[in-house]
């Protein structure tokens, strides 16, 4: 996804003259041509994670159409005031495009893991939050991103899906029909997903973009529902999305199952593949988590 990323940033900066690249040391190697070619308009701060929101922040009110990078928790967790402050309370827009996720890169200890970012970001308003699922999405999300003036989060991860889907940035797409529950599966822990509810019938909706709520796709799969049942599996902190199905259901009695990346720490290294595991994230834990709470047959 990241280098998907770098190649379509740097045809942004060939083609629009109002983007900036903003960067804090990472990934600055795969930006070298793009830097040669446009010295302007490819910035690299340093290991300076509030400046570069900062910087950002200035660029956007010069009218430009800037994106910073970085890890996720060097973007969204340490310059958060700025994120508030320089873009949010200045009315500005920009975009931010996260690596490392959640969990990617477990060598690197606590402080590279950001499982916390999205529900971080929704105690702010008028965020857009993309988190693709394959390499394949992230070109029309960032391009999708870069047409508007608005504040755009776009979260990438090392986790993929075995191939890309037919997405429309803002809406869920329906992968699979069933008459039982609704899951939801966001980004790249969607083919696991699938692999868990096989041979159950649920509706599977698929969501790059989780901000904002695609509330209308959401209530037309319960339409004729007997029990708005949801499940959440998302690649970050549990139930981060859950208000978001309750205020879209706010007038239908409902139950939430969220499942996701544990509150409670996990004080080991190990791989990604162990990291999902140990959060009950890889197939076989979501199955048993799902049946589990199903209601039982009548």
């Amino acid at each position: 996804m990241r280098d998907r990323f770098i190649a379509t940033a740097s045809a942004l900066l060939d083609e629009d003259p109002r983007a900036v690249v903003v960067l804090a040391d990472i990934s600055s190697d795969g930006f070298q041509d793009a830097s040669l070619a446009h010295p302007d308009r490819v910035i690299n701060v340093g290991i300076r994670e509030q400046l570069l929101v900062g910087a950002v922040g200035g660029l956007a009110l010069a009218g430009l159409r800037p994106i910073a990078h970085t890890f996720a928790s060097f973007l969204i967790e340490r310059p958060f005031e700025q994120v508030k402050l320089d873009l949010g309370h200045q009315a500005v827009g920009a975009v931010l495009v996260s690596a490392n996720a959640s969990y990617d890169w477990p060598a690197g200890g606590r402080t590279h893991m950001a499982p916390g970012d999205v529900a971080l970001l929704d105690t702010l308003p008028g965020w857009t939050v993309h988190v693709p699922g394959h390499p394949d999405e992230v070109e029309p999300l960032l391009r999708d991103a870069m047409a508007g003036d608005d504040l755009v989060y776009l979260r990438l991860s090392t986790q993929s899906n075995g191939a890309a889907r037919p997405i429309r940035p803002g809406r869920f797409l329906t992968v699979r029909e069933g008459a039982g529950p609704v899951v939801i599966a966001v980004g790249p822990v969607l083919d696991d997903t699938l692999k868990a509810v096989e041979g159950l019938d649920v509706t599977v909706l698929y969501a790059a973009t989780v901000r904002p709520f695609d509330t209308p796709a959401l209530r037309a799969a319960l339409t004729g529902r007997a029990a708005a049942d949801v499940v959440l599996v998302e690649p970050y902190l549990a139930n981060t999305s859950a208000p978001f199905v309750s205020e879209a259901l706010h007038d239908v009695p409902h139950r939430i199952l969220g499942l996701g990346v544990a509150r409670e720490e996990l004080r080991n290294y190990g791989e990604q593949h162990e990291h999902i595991a140990a959060h009950g994230l890889d197939p076989r834990s979501l199955r048993e988590r799902i049946t589990a709470w199903l209601p039982a047959p009548v």
